[in-house]
């Protein structure tokens, strides 16, 4: 509720057998994800990552340490028969991401996203039982819709620790420097790097919806977290892709709201 306020009230609508597994998931995906933030070296935060790589060995051995988390993980395992991989790739991409470099291109932050936004995905249709070829085409563009979206969001809190993460060949392309988003300068080109990098995770979401006739019902409910994105992407474009807009920090009091209309809906 706190660390990923949309996520626990996307979790809300899910089906009860489901939930509480989803809610475990929530929570074991902001470990690794608060990481990097909490540290000031990398050798402590590669330890914690271990610890949650063993954790992980630990759980489908059937012997979870004594932590909250993963005692609920070891329950949603054993549960829902979740594949050990998409742990594995999610610790192993938030492992690399500990380096502290901007993604080289656009590609290298899909992949990121891909293998924690989408993995994360992946094992919340499992547990509502989908196990479906077009689900899991809907989940690869949904989390990389999400994993583009989250890093523009992250981008003012970044850039007040003087770091820059989004992709160098679209900076360079519009000939915006690193130093230019720390100085929250809001000029057009600064702009058209925003805007191009948002369009591919607008692009994403509709490529995820073209084929949502093929996706089955029963996996819609994992998918809900596209309302937020939805959300975020069209206030980015009320205040002309402005990335420091004081708009775009704040809370939207009417997702709930949005979220409920949608799965009244059951569309995503």
């Amino acid at each position: 509720r706190k660390r990923d306020y949309e996520g626990f009230l996307c979790s809300l609508l899910l089906p009860v057998e489901s939930r509480t597994s989803a809610f475990a998931l929530r929570a074991f995906n902001m470990y690794p994800f608060q990481i990097k933030d909490s540290i000031t070296q990398k050798m402590t935060g590669l330890m914690r990552m271990q610890f949650w790589r063993d954790a992980v060995e630990d759980i489908y051995s059937d012997n979870p340490p004594h932590q909250p988390v993963a005692t609920e993980l070891w329950r949603a395992v054993k549960r829902h028969n979740l594949t050990k991989m998409w742990f594995t790739k999610i610790i192993d991409e938030r492992e690399k991401n500990l380096d502290d470099r901007a993604y080289r291109n656009i590609q290298e932050l899909e992949t990121y996203a891909e293998n924690t936004q989408s993995a994360l995905l992946y094992l919340t249709l499992e547990t509502l039982g989908v196990r479906d070829i077009h689900a899991d085409h809907a989940a690869s563009h949904i989390g990389k819709a999400q994993g583009i979206v989250t890093c523009l969001r992250a981008t003012p809190y970044h850039c007040t620790r003087r770091k820059v993460f989004l992709p160098m060949d679209i900076c360079m392309l519009h000939g915006v420097s690193q130093e230019d988003f720390i100085r929250g300068k809001q000029e057009k080109n600064v702009r058209d790097v925003i805007y191009d990098i948002a369009s591919q995770a607008h692009i994403h979401l509709e490529h995820a919806r073209s084929f949502s006739k093929k996706v089955p019902v029963k996996a819609y409910p994992a998918f809900f977290c596209t309302v937020a994105l939805d959300d975020y992407l069209y206030n980015m474009r009320k205040v002309d892709f402005n990335i420091f807009h004081p708009s775009l920090q704040k809370k939207s009091t009417l997702l709930p709201l949005y979220l409920y209309i949608r799965s009244w809906k059951k569309t995503y």
